[in-house]
């Protein structure tokens, strides 16, 4: 998922921690290509499989298996916004030919008459509690400049044939803004403890709004109260929120404002997200993940200097790694119940591992993963998940180059001695053929 313009300037809060294994009922799956067809730049068109409804993340047709949003594509047109790609999983892992494309036009919600021209993914999480993922995306409603903008967040509701039908616009109560800023940035997450999905979105003056859920197939929350005070402008974006306390109420980071700032973690309790615990320095891009000291959740902060590393948070112990302008994403890819950090930007198009042990992470890299194209694209890391329901988190890269060419790669998480996670991706696609 990717930010868009001012209004989604926070980097992306690290990969899920608590891997599901995959709960799908029947054998309804589509086939997943047989090795040789992996290099195809497009795989065939499948199908979405039926689902009847799972507690899987990111699982928008409730068939037990993940799948995978991509909202970079490859696109050789002008101009225009090329939209979100769907790739839905399986039972063995993401298929390719079960794909879909969301577009501004084909799905978008009209203002004043008007569709969006633009169409990102900012969120995801199950808000109406029917047991299919729903897609929180960013739009451009038309704006005059005038007064206080509309709020430019749709939202696409799971359903058992995956992301289907248009988006409805996302309801904010006057009472729950403040000023005029756009009502974006939005955070998934269980902030009140009462198993229900919430959403967090920026207000204004260093101020949140808080969405209680669930949510209504119109777009309504169940309870929206007045802009809660925070200890910034800047919401760390693009997964949900995670209980990094261990108290039953999930957190956030917030930063002061702008892409380098300190920020500080924003702790959940019985009536939302009020109350400011850690403090965390200066970072573009944070992780939490088990790295090993303990069982409590430490956080990888990423920053032009290289990555501190904060453990057993709110703890003091204190480590760094050298690594300058980095992103950073966090899973246990060999199921040892350790979360290793994945870092990007480490080298001329790697991807690097820093396994979890008892002590911490490794001082250095103990995986190295080459994407395809290296030195002539660029390479972006997507996600750290399991995509294949083993319990051990995948790594998915995309490398970008020339005109409207890419390659998305999965490399599985696996256990030995040879280290976490493949050198070799065990499924390879192009989006060119996203339709």
């Amino acid at each position: 998922m990717r930010s868009s313009g001012r209004r989604l300037l926070a980097a992306v809060v690290g990969g899920t921690l608590l891997l599901a294994g995959c709960s799908g009922d029947g054998d309804k799956s589509p086939t997943r290509p047989a090795a040789a067809d992996l290099a195809n730049k497009s795989a065939p068109q499948q199908p979405v499989p039926r689902g009847k409804g799972s507690k899987v993340p990111d699982d928008f047709n409730g068939d037990g298996a993940r799948d995978l949003v991509l909202d970079a594509l490859a696109h050789r047109g002008q101009g225009d916004d090329p939209g979100i790609g769907i790739v839905y999983g399986s039972r063995g892992g993401l298929v390719p030919g079960a794909r879909q494309l969301l577009t501004a036009h084909a799905q978008g919600a009209r203002t004043k008459g008007q569709l969006p021209a633009a169409f990102e993914s900012e969120a995801s999480c199950d808000l109406d509690e029917d047991g299919f993922t729903d897609l929180v995306v960013s739009t451009d409603p038309p704006y005059d400049g005038q007064g206080r903008p509309p709020v430019p967040l749709q939202i696409l509701f799971g359903s058992p044939t995956g992301l289907t039908g248009k988006a409805v616009k996302l309801q904010v109560p006057a009472r729950a803004r403040l000023g005029n800023d756009w009502a974006d940035q939005p955070v998934c997450g269980d902030f009140d403890g009462d198993g229900a999905n919430d959403l967090v979105l920026h207000a204004s003056g260093a101020h949140l709004t808080y969405l209680r859920g669930p949510f209504t197939r119109k777009g309504a929350p169940r309870a929206a109260g007045k802009p809660i005070t925070a200890p910034g402008n800047d919401l760390a974006t693009g997964a949900p929120a995670v209980d990094v306390n261990d108290d039953g109420y999930d957190d956030l980071v917030v930063r002061a404002e702008g892409r380098a700032s300190k920020g500080s973690l924003v702790l959940g309790g019985p009536k939302g997200p009020n109350r400011t615990g850690v403090l965390f320095p200066a970072s573009t891009d944070v992780a939490f993940g088990a790295f090993g000291r303990s069982k409590d959740l430490d956080a990888a902060l990423a920053a032009p200097d290289g990555i501190a590393l904060r453990y057993d948070v709110p703890g003091t112990a204190r480590a760094k790694i050298g690594v300058r302008n980095a992103t950073v994403h966090a899973g246990d890819l060999d199921g040892d119940g350790r979360s290793e950090l994945v870092v990007g930007g480490g080298g001329p198009g790697e991807v690097w591992v820093y396994r979890g042990r008892a002590g911490g992470l490794a001082a250095n890299a103990t995986a190295t993963v080459v994407p395809a194209r290296v030195g002539k694209g660029t390479v972006q890391i997507l996600q750290v998940a399991d995509f294949d329901g083993d319990r051990r988190a995948d790594l998915v890269v995309r490398t970008a180059w020339g005109q409207g060419r890419d390659r998305v790669e999965v490399y599985p998480g696996r256990t030995g001695t040879e280290g976490p996670v493949s050198r070799k991706p065990g499924v390879g696609f192009s989006t060119v053929g996203f339709r």
